[in-house]
């Protein structure tokens, strides 16, 4: 008779295959270490001299570029505690725009030197209670540091000097160029209340030659393809956007059609002619000089162009929206004459040539725009796409404008300036609580220290001389990273003043990164038990070339 040992522990109450790490060494150890490798790894990506990183995703894509956002989002994180890390970045990504490297380093460092008060032997609630602190402190004194303000949002200048530190910190010299073009595109579609400014009317058109320095901006669309037709150009166009293929129409059953005689196959052929000559005329009537459609037939494209109508091919949904977004057009689903207020307007819909490249042209000359394109230009697709990333995260600096206008010191200034405040509360604590809240304040240092590092400066010196500076009472002194003495008030090597030189940080951008980054760390050092059940799905495929249990079968 067999012996039943019934199994004992959280392992008999789960199913086999559930993996349960649990304890101070197993668990929240391991989880500190898999957040501050995914923080070394984007360490190098923060700054304007910030490393670039080549991702191949598991489609094969290719990615070159120093955006966060991007590299966390392209690696497939699996591991739970650094998931954490993934998705407070990618909070800070839908809150501000920009940030996500900030998030992930300060996090990282916190948890990092919250390992070394483990060690030390710290409970986790102290370390907690000291992390709590020390971000109600930061929070309450960031409010005092704004040193800039853009009080006119409609202004060119102001806003373009504002958004050039945003842009310069992922492409370093190529803001006198991105900055304008941002700026032109950001005003020509603000709305008459700028809180009801759209990220989604800022578009980007890539399109390969040339150099940066030839990017345009074009009030209205830009669709890098031909038209269908021989019409190639329409002033004052009224516009019919369909969903569905313009072409003859099809019955929803399949039937069968029977032809005795040459003369029925004419009459037939005949009959769909003229349907389709009663349909282009009809939207001839209606005032309708440009169709967009994702298919044309042979026999539709012969109408439009005898009635010279223009014939905007869109294969991507995608496309469809920016068009019917750009003339107020109202997408239809079936081929009916559309309505007075469902036909969009456009002041010219032009094919021209950029580079060697024909691209239609949807233009708005009106001074406010529903849509505005960045056209951009490159040597190679890899590069545009970098700053396509660069101008999404600028256009939406500006949607953070819209709604507070508050810099604050740029170039690792702010960190050092909050550090030095939470060392000063550190002093004057009298619990264990005081290492949590010192331990705070050296984690802000990181980020000016990965500023340095990646300029190829001497970072303890720098951090040194930025101690100095502050502790002088020069809150705005920041990283110089050309090098050199920057006009700081201490004088300090490879320092500036960041209010001087027009370096700034957007508020709300510090704000959420400083504090998702705490209340990820926070969360991270909450967990002391890390239970992942087996995945669910049927076996793995089986290798083609594998030996069966029946290849010796008869």
């Amino acid at each position: 008779m067999a012996s039943f040992a019934p199994t004992s522990g959280l392992s008999s109450l789960l199913k086999d295959g559930t993996k349960h790490i649990s304890g101070v060494d197993a668990a929240v150890l391991k989880n500190i270490d898999a957040c501050t490798q995914l923080g070394t790894l984007v360490s190098t990506s923060l700054g304007p001299h910030a490393r670039r990183k080549i991702v191949v995703n598991r489609l094969g894509k290719l990615f070159v570029t120093s955006d966060a956002a991007t590299i966390l989002r392209e690696l497939e994180v699996i591991h739970p505690a650094a998931q954490l890390l993934v998705k407070a970045a990618e909070a800070q990504e839908r809150e501000a725009g920009d940030g996500t490297a900030a998030v992930v380093i300060l996090a990282s460092a916190l948890l990092e030197n919250a390992e070394k008060m483990l060690r030390m032997g710290l409970h986790t609630s102290e370390i907690i209670t000291g992390y709590e602190q020390a971000l109600v402190t930061v929070l309450k004194e960031l409010e005092t540091l704004p040193t800039h303000r853009v009080n006119d949002v409609k202004s060119l200048p102001d806003v373009s000097a504002a958004l050039a530190t945003c842009i310069a910190s992922k492409q370093y010299s190529l803001e006198g160029i991105l900055a304008p073009l941002v700026a032109d595109a950001c005003l020509t579609v603000l709305p008459s209340d700028p809180a009801h400014f759209s990220v989604e009317n800022v578009r980007v058109s890539k399109i390969l030659g040339g150099s940066l320095s030839d990017s345009v901006v074009v009030h209205g669309s830009v669709l890098t393809r031909d038209m269908a037709g021989v019409v190639k150009k329409v002033d004052a166009a009224k516009v019919a956007v369909f969903t569905c293929d313009f072409d003859s129409s099809q019955t929803e059953t399949k039937g069968t059609v029977l032809i005795k005689s040459a003369a029925q196959l004419t009459d037939y052929t005949r009959s769909e002619e003229a349907a389709m000559d009663a349909k282009v005329r009809d939207l001839v009537d209606a005032g309708v000089t440009v169709v967009a459609s994702p298919k044309f037939g042979d026999v539709a494209l012969h109408f439009l162009d005898t009635y010279k109508v223009a014939a905007i091919k869109c294969a991507s949904k995608f496309d469809l929206r920016r068009v019917a977004r750009t003339t107020g057009a109202v997408a239809l689903a079936k081929l009916t004459t559309p309505t007075a207020d469902e036909i969009g307007r456009c002041d010219q819909v032009v094919v021209e040539e950029v580079g060697s490249t024909k691209v239609t042209v949807l233009r708005q000359k009106s001074a406010s725009s529903r849509v505005a394109t960045v056209v951009l230009r490159g040597s190679t697709a890899n590069l545009m796409e970098d700053v396509e990333r660069v101008v999404d995260d600028a256009v939406n600096v500006f949607k953070g404008i819209t709604k507070d206008g508050r810099f604050v010191a740029g170039a690792g200034a702010t960190e050092m300036a909050l550090a030095a405040r939470v060392q000063k509360v550190a002093d004057a604590a009298s619990g264990l609580e005081q290492y949590a809240l010192e331990a705070f304040g050296t984690s802000l240092t990181t980020l000016p220290k990965r500023i340095a590092e990646n300029a190829g400066l001497d970072a303890p010196s720098v951090i040194a001389a930025l101690t100095a500076a502050h502790a002088s009472g020069s809150t705005s002194t920041g990283v110089n990273v050309e090098g050199g003495d920057g006009g700081s008030a201490s004088g300090g090597p490879n320092t500036l003043d960041a209010a001087e030189a027009g370096v700034w940080d957007q508020y709300a951008v510090k704000y959420w990164s400083i504090r998702l980054a705490a209340e990820a760390a926070l969360t991270v050092l909450r967990v002391d038990q890390i239970i992942m059940a087996k995945e669910a799905g049927g076996p793995k495929p089986r290798d083609m070339m594998a030996a069966d249990v029946h290849d010796d079968a008869p």
